[in-house]
């Protein structure tokens, strides 16, 4: 799929450039904000575009030409944003990998993207630890079995790393020796970056963006999507490891002429619930943009809003969620609280923008809690039955995009041609299947209830775990949530609930549970089947707030299972097993299979 063939346009010069020419250098354009190393730094346009500038032309120094690839290893430092617009200044073809994956997730990265230079950081830093990086690249490339020809190390401080003679450079000595690069001229059809997410053979998906499309949608939705203005702050309080923090960390943002934050935080515990409030107050955000996981741990943390009291939030107008389907709970929570509008939309990596959303830039539609409002333009959804055939409004399906796909969208994945027409496109002739289940009501508004294989099917009722959940997390005492299909013998498959209860409830488990079990019967019906809940102290999480309902169906059903590489914190799992085995799960002991 090819979008605006024969035109020409380089994303780092409509990113950074052609503010500085248009009189525009000294706005701010990124400002880097680190709780874990209690540092505030602002660069301006003019002062990004000369950094950029330099590190393209480190990189030309190397050896890197117009459609080399570079791997790009790095925390949420400013150095990550530098490189990936130095990246597209040149025309070399960046793939971010977030820092501290596994070395054999690094490692299938780098075998199949082939870059001839890896840009790295010494370490990253976590709450309570430092990840060094320096060993897991290290292995990765050993393990990768391609040459790397070099690599160039941002030193911090907290844990520098040793050299390699021969291939290893520090990033300072990198820059300072550079002579400054200007932008080449790029085919709208060239690929900009690759990024990987998880394929269902376990072999990760190279996913190709291309230049023209990518920033025609981009550009689009800042003004009339999130309705911002150029010179106001933007924050996508992402990771640049993911597709959010490459639309609206970097590119969108700043092609927009906006301010956008890097941070280099959490949610909570950087130090308290109040971090996000900190930040945008501290540094005047118009539009925040985060994922509902992170507003669910900061309501389970401050479920009264004390923290919220601290701030001067006056120039905050939207909330924007997405990365996982919103409860209307949490929603309803932040817009009380916040009295701005909370906004839920879906996308995907492979679409890089928002299918459907709440254009608060043209005319903001009534929210309905639950959904994620309408299909933007481009986008034709609809909802098909497993035979290909459309449902009638209100019935759930196979969420499907009727092609062409808008600009912005993947055009490929990675030497993968025939790969990505079986993945997205076989399983109904003219449509993008995009692996979600849900339904569009009598007013064309889009409800996303989860991923295809989240359709539970009790008794031969097809039955969405989403719905349960929303159930669920209306309850006052619950914090988050999950609802997964668990094995039935007679059943097939019958619901199983997991909740985290919220700071401070002193109540007993079971009363709660009997509770949610009931309000189950009550809202969605017998029909359900919903007569088994656990209480859990949190649910297994991948570091883009993504809850691993797979993985703890294989536990509650007593299957082997691997540890995702993109998991936050492996250990939940034991105290997700161990819970489960309060109540007669697993049937059989779950095997673990750890990525070496």
């Amino acid at each position: 799929m090819k979008w605006f063939p024969g035109g020409v346009l380089n994303t780092c010069e409509n990113a950074i450039d052609r503010h500085v020419e248009a009189g525009n250098g000294s706005r701010i354009a990124l400002i880097y904000d680190s709780p874990v190393t209690a540092t505030v730094i602002r660069y301006t346009y003019a002062e990004l575009r000369d950094l950029v500038a330099k590190c393209a032309g480190g990189l030309l120094l190397l050896g890197v030409k117009k459609g080399d690839r570079v791997v790009i290893y790095m925390p949420m430092i400013p150095e990550a944003v530098i490189s990936m617009l130095a990246c597209a200044r040149i025309g070399a073809i960046h793939s971010v990998v977030f820092g501290g994956f596994a070395p054999k997730e690094l490692a299938s990265r780098i075998r199949d993207a082939r870059p001839k230079v890896v840009l790295i950081a010494s370490c990253g830093i976590e709450v309570n630890r430092i990840i060094p990086y320096k060993p897991l690249i290290d292995e990765a490339v050993a393990l990768a079995g391609v040459p790397v020809a070099h690599c160039v190390i941002v030193q911090r401080p907290e844990c520098p790393a040793e050299l390699t003679a021969g291939t290893d450079r520090e990033w300072k000595g990198f820059m300072d020796t550079a002579p400054p690069a200007a932008c080449v001229q790029m085919q709208s059809t060239d690929p900009l970056y690759i990024l990987y997410t998880s394929g269902t053979t376990g072999i990760p998906k190279g996913v190709v963006r291309d230049n023209g499309g990518h920033l025609a949608a981009l550009l689009w939705s800042m003004r009339y999507l999130y309705g911002l203005s150029p010179g106001e702050v933007f924050w996508a309080a992402s990771d640049v490891g993911w597709v959010v923090g490459h639309s609206y960390i970097v590119y969108a943002p700043l092609a927009y002429g906006c301010t956008s934050i890097l941070y280099e935080g959490k949610s909570v515990g950087t130090p308290d619930p109040g971090a996000f409030w900190r930040v945008a107050s501290q540094h005047g955000v118009s539009v925040l943009f985060c994922a509902p996981t992170a507003l669910r741990a900061i309501k389970r943390e401050d479920p009264g809003g004390k923290y919220l009291e601290k701030y001067d939030l006056s120039k905050l107008r939207t909330l924007f969620l997405a990365g996982e389907r919103c409860d209307p709970d949490t929603l309803a929570w932040a817009q009380e609280r916040l009295s701005v509008p909370v906004i839920d939309h879906w996308w995907q990596t492979e679409t890089g923008w928002a299918i459907g959303a709440n254009p608060v830039g043209i005319s903001p539609l009534p929210v309905k809690p639950g959904s994620c409002t309408r299909a933007m333009p481009g986008y034709d959804v609809r909802i098909l039955d497993d035979s290909g055939r459309e449902v009638p409004p209100g019935v759930t399906g196979n969420i499907v995009v009727r092609l062409p796909l808008p600009p912005g969208c993947f055009t490929t994945l990675w030497q993968k041609d025939d790969e990505c027409k079986k993945t997205y496109y076989s399983a109904y002739p003219g449509y993008y299947l995009t692996g979600d289940a849900g339904f569009i009501d009598e007013d064309r508004y889009l409800w996303i209830m989860g991923r295809t294989d989240d359709i539970i099917n009790t008794a031969g009722h097809r039955l969405s775990t989403g719905a349960m959940e929303e159930v669920l997390a209306s309850h006052p005492d619950v914090a988050e949530c999950a609802v997964t299909g668990v094995a039935d013998e007679v059943k097939g498959e019958i619901p199983v609930g997991f909740v985290v209860l919220k700071a401070g409830v002193q109540r007993e488990n079971g009363d709660v549970i009997r509770e949610l079990v009931q309000m189950v019967r009550d809202r969605i019906g017998p029909i359900a089947s919903f007569k088994t809940a656990v209480v859990v102290r949190r649910l297994p999480k991948t570091r883009s707030g993504k809850i691993l309902r797979g993985v703890m169906k294989k536990i509650a059903d007593g299957q082997q299972y691997s540890v995702p590489p993109t998991i936050e914190d492996a250990s939940v799992l034991g105290e997700v097993a161990e819970s489960l085995k309060g109540i007669g799960y697993p049937k059989k002991q779950a095997d673990a299979r750890f990525p070496g």
